[in-house]
């Protein structure tokens, strides 16, 4: 251990610059900010597919099913458009703090719209042209995060290099920042524009369809599996054993695999059809909810030394909310190798056991539906819409958890106990 802690300590500076990487940053910040959205979507398909059938039957005699659907439509089926105006406007913000970005994101905006091929309505009368629905929502994510963060690093380095318009000093701001935005718009729309045009040649007809086949559906295949999950669940912890913050340095390279594969969840049971994906962003945050430290802290509760016995009385309440540190500060967890093994697996033997009673059908599949951080116990489970999840994540936290903890918890509880009464005496 002490050789692993000293390669660690070597590793920990470029892990570090990994976690505070500023496209890695983006791209998290950047999904956080769409959760409000995607939550409101999420609640829309809830409502509509509610276990309780006299509630969808009550809003269709009121008339809100079609506008539940349109929330949905264009929430979670619009999440592209989300993405690509914040992945521009929140790099340029990590690039050039005086510029608030909103420039760069409606310029990302409309250079997604140009790559999007348009569709056509024939009615009886008329040909209408729309733009389809199928890259605005979760094939298109990944499209809408390339196209963002180009465009994005393309208005820096415009605006960084002075090829803007500038204005005298007597103009009013609100004018001086259009002029300024003018030729990177220009610049970087027709450069969307040529792009179209050449993907227009290939075989896949678009942008979005090449990102999607090359790139969207191959990570998919790697990083959207039970066992890439558990590799992701094992080196978060690992970092966090060290110190480290694993969330920053790995989540953010699976978010946007797990995130999609949610979203066509939701859709898929916004359409009446079952959803198809067991795994997804949302599974990972329920099943190893609180990073189930709960089951250490029930624990403290009944320790023989004070010093856990106290710990425990001051975590229970905010473990049941999910908001752990108190006790993994507070033990302390980080390089604590008396609770090393449980603190570092006990997430991925959850994950295991979550995915096994989904698969043989004993747990219901996840709708994929995102929920805000701090619900206590069982309601964060609860957005999933079924009553096997909410049992599942209750079993895991008040009787697995405390299990997978005892033997190791036991061990430096009678430590600490001994401790103690050696200083009495």
């Amino acid at each position: 251990m002490k050789k692993m802690q000293s390669f660690f300590d070597r590793l920990s500076p470029t892990l570090n610059k990994i976690g505070s990487n500023r496209y890695l940053l983006t791209i998290m910040e950047s999904m956080m900010a769409t959760l409000g959205p995607i939550i409101l979507g999420s609640l829309a398909v809830l409502l509509l597919v509610f276990p309780v059938k006299a509630v969808p039957k009550a809003l269709t005699a009121w008339g809100f099913t079609p506008i539940l659907t349109a929330v949905n439509t264009f929430t979670v089926g619009a999440l592209a458009l989300y993405i690509v105006f914040l992945m521009a406007r929140n790099l340029v913000g990590s690039f050039m703090p005086e510029d608030n970005g909103s420039a760069a994101g409606i310029i990302a905006l409309m250079s997604f719209l140009f790559v999007t091929p348009m569709g056509n309505i024939v009615t009886k009368k008329v040909t209408t042209s729309a733009l389809p629905s199928t890259w605005l929502g979760s094939q298109g994510v990944f499209s809408a995060m390339i196209i963002g963060l180009v465009v994005g690093r393309l208005y820096v380095y415009i605006r960084q290099h002075n090829w803007t318009i500038k204005m005298p000093n007597g103009v009013p701001p609100m004018v001086s920042n259009a002029f300024a935005a003018l030729i990177p718009t220009v610049v970087i729309g027709f450069l969307f524009i040529l792009i179209a045009r050449l993907f227009a040649f290939t075989p896949y007809g678009n942008m979005h369809q090449f990102i999607y086949s090359v790139i969207q559906i191959p990570l998919r295949g790697i990083g959207g599996s039970i066992w890439a999950m558990i590799l992701v669940s094992l080196l978060m912890q690992l970092l966090w054993f060290f110190g480290i913050h694993g969330t920053n340095v790995i989540l953010p390279l699976v978010t946007p695999i797990w995130l999609s594969m949610d979203m066509e969840n939701l859709n898929a049971v916004s359409n009446g059809q079952t959803p198809q994906n067991i795994i997804g962003l949302a599974f990972f945050n329920v099943v190893t909810w609180s990073g189930l430290a709960l089951g250490l802290v029930l624990l403290m509760m009944f320790a023989k030394s004070k010093q856990y016995k106290e710990l425990g009385r001051l975590s229970i309440v905010p473990a049941l909310f999910g908001i752990t540190e108190p006790v993994i500060f507070g033990t302390p967890l980080v390089l604590n190798f008396d609770l090393a093994i449980p603190f570092i697996f006990n997430n991925t033997i959850a994950l295991i056991i979550a995915y096994v009673v989904t698969k043989i059908g004993l747990v219901g599949t996840f709708i994929g539906a995102q929920t805000v951080f701090g619900l206590p116990l069982g309601f964060f489970a609860g957005v999933e819409g079924k009553i096997s999840i909410i049992v599942m994540q209750l079993v895991i936290q008040l009787i697995v958890s405390p299990l997978l903890w005892y033997p190791w918890f036991k061990r430096a509880d009678m430590k600490a106990y001994r401790a103690e009464k050696s200083n009495e005496g």
